[in-house]
């Protein structure tokens, strides 16, 4: 198993985040396991025909296009790699194509969902400060379109409620100021007073924690959604929410682009797509000759 190496792999993928980090080792523990089962221990030893086959392999377990897209993704970075650190002779994943994922984006909230969701009513025996700090996860998500992993990272010296704005560290570690709307920052400060109380003294300035008091977590972030939510959404759909309804008033793609940290305008043109979907549908229900 140590032929692998897969822990000094992790360690080379500085420029991800910790969560893409997490995912290509999962898959590549994953495609290991695969290996081992037909006696391949030693990376060296795999083909581009073994690549086939458990892309074959994957496909027969119905994974959708997109995750099996990011495994091989994880694969084809480790032999790369591999290559490069004497690990491997050659790259198998060399050739192999890879169907592309559908590029689906999560359902856009319309304004009724927004509301119910930042807006629901706390339940008979909710505490305060869970109420409080719910509050203000939804309004930094939505209000600033931030991804679930930035939203855990931030230090309490990340946010200048005075000035209403946000030090964020995006992808490949890149840092960005965002603003806050005015919900947000109310709610932030009622979070913050309440704050001493929930946060276990070991966590040091992370802004959020959970039940235990230890640093929020992606999954804390979501069950969070599922017990605010009226209807059942995921937590990246405040993001694609946040930028579309910027798009759909008027905002300018670069400043979006710029909003949400992405490093390619491309990446950013798909809210373009879904922002003319939406009003290609209020066309459809509104012109009487539509």
């Amino acid at each position: 198993m140590n032929q692998w190496r897969i822990d000094d792999f992790a360690k080379a993928l500085t420029s991800l985040s910790d969560n893409t980090v997490t995912s290509y080792v999962s898959d590549l523990r994953m495609f290991e396991t695969w290996c081992a089962r037909g006696d391949l221990i030693d990376p060296a030893c795999v083909t581009r025909t073994n690549i086939r086959r458990y892309l074959a392999h994957l496909t027969t377990r119905k994974f959708a296009r997109r995750t099996i897209a990011r495994k091989i993704a994880a694969v084809r970075r480790y032999f790369k790699w591999a290559v490069a650190n004497n690990v491997a002779d050659l790259d198998p994943t060399s050739g192999v194509s890879v169907p592309a994922g559908s590029g689906r984006l999560p359902r856009v909230l319309d304004g009724r969902e927004v509301t119910g969701l930042l807006e629901a009513g706390p339940d008979d025996d909710e505490p305060e400060w869970r109420r409080c700090r719910d509050d203000a996860v939804l309004e930094v998500l939505y209000g600033s379109g931030l991804r679930v992993s930035e939203l855990c990272g931030l230090q309490v010296s990340s946010v200048a409620l005075t000035v209403g704005a946000a030090t964020v560290w995006g992808k490949g570690d890149k840092e960005r100021r965002v603003p806050l709307s005015e919900p947000a920052v109310r709610a932030l400060q009622r979070w913050i007073d309440v704050r001493p109380e929930v946060v276990a003294g070991d966590q040091g300035d992370a802004l959020f924690s959970n039940e235990v008091g230890k640093r929020l977590t992606p999954r804390d972030v979501r069950r969070i959604i599922d017990r605010r939510s009226p209807t059942p959404t995921h937590p990246h759909a405040l993001r694609h929410s946040f930028a579309t309804h910027l798009l759909d008033g008027g905002a300018d793609l670069r400043a979006v682009q710029e909003l949400l940290g992405h490093a390619d305008v491309a990446t950013t043109q798909r809210y373009t797509h879904v922002s003319r979907e939406r009003l290609s549908a209020a066309y459809r229900e509104a012109h009487p000759r539509a």
